[in-house]
């Protein structure tokens, strides 16, 4: 009987741990996934590159549902937040994401990008889902002024891109949208589940858009390396990274989870730096510290009210 009750501690630290070691591994792929993802829009078009990564993690997360004998599809009551997710967590996270990191360097891409939680305690405090405080005005403040040192400064490499700045800003946006709507529907029916459903519901939007650049691709021309790299963005970059994360929302909590994103941007201006020399800049390295600083700011509520809310 003692045996038995002082397992469930350990159990309970085991499955912790793993959960958070899912989540280190997600920090690592997507830091990595910047740099790759730079790298393959050197020799394909956006939306070409899109339609062909989308087909590899729709089956990715297939093959998982089929595995754990998961409903595939959702129940019909669902079929249109399922569709609306899609639209805002793939389809426009996708396309805005993409376009904007191939306008602007990966280090600036990834630490706007690192903004998304404090947008996303925004947009729940403006429906009433968070209550709203002065740690997430501060927070909120404090990115924004990391965000104009980042992409307005005088450095004309860092600044001069900014329709892409703008663009990857509007992609973490989106992100924040999808993780307050489906927050829900997660819990109700689970991370893998929703994940696939959006996924699929955006799948055939994506492709489409990507017809008329794959027709004009060059086949012969496209080194090995980018489809391999093509598979991870669409395997890992999506479909691990995105079960991965949505298991910890549901399973530690979305502020303990959020921890794990600052490590993003860090690895990801690492891998651009040894992978693509985009050396960091001063600019960037005060952004950074600026930026983080806010989303440290905007989580640093009491976790009573966070429960509450939720």
């Amino acid at each position: 009987m003692t045996n038995s009750m002082g397992d469930r501690p350990v159990r309970r630290r085991r499955h912790s741990l793993t959960v958070d070691l899912g989540l280190l591994l997600t920090a690592v792929i997507w830091g990595i996934n910047f740099a790759v993802v730079k790298l393959i829009l050197g020799h394909l078009e956006p939306l070409a590159f899109n339609a062909l990564r989308f087909p590899f993690a729709a089956l990715a997360v297939l093959v998982l549902l089929r595995a754990t004998g998961r409903p595939v599809l959702p129940p019909r009551t669902e079929w249109k937040r399922v569709v609306a997710l899609g639209m805002v967590g793939h389809v426009a996270f996708q396309a805005l994401f993409i376009f904007g990191i191939d306008a602007t360097l990966t280090g600036n891409a990834a630490l706007l990008l690192s903004t998304s939680p404090v947008w996303v305690l925004a947009i729940a405090s403006a429906l009433g889902r968070e209550r709203f405080s002065l740690a997430i005005l501060c927070g909120v403040v404090t990115a924004l002024a990391g965000m104009a040192i980042l992409v307005m400064g005088g450095n004309l490499e860092v600044g001069g891109a900014r329709l892409g700045d703008l663009l990857v800003l509007g992609a973490a946006m989106s992100w924040a949208a999808y993780t307050v709507f489906g927050r829900r529907m997660t819990k109700r029916r689970g991370a893998l589940e929703v994940t696939a459903w959006t996924l699929w519901a955006g799948l055939p939007v994506i492709v489409l858009a990507g017809i008329p650049d794959l027709l004009r691709v060059d086949w012969g021309s496209i080194p090995i390396g980018i489809w391999l790299g093509t598979a991870y963005t669409g395997v890992f970059g999506i479909a691990v990274a995105y079960l991965l994360w949505s298991r910890g929302v549901r399973t530690i909590g979305q502020s303990r989870t959020a921890v794990y994103q600052n490590l993003v941007p860090v690895i990801a201006l690492a891998t651009a730096w040894l992978w693509l020399s985009e050396a960091p800049t001063g600019q960037q390295l005060i952004g950074a510290a600026v930026i983080l600083s806010g989303v440290a700011l905007a989580r640093g509520l009491p976790r009573r009210r966070r429960r509450k809310s939720a």
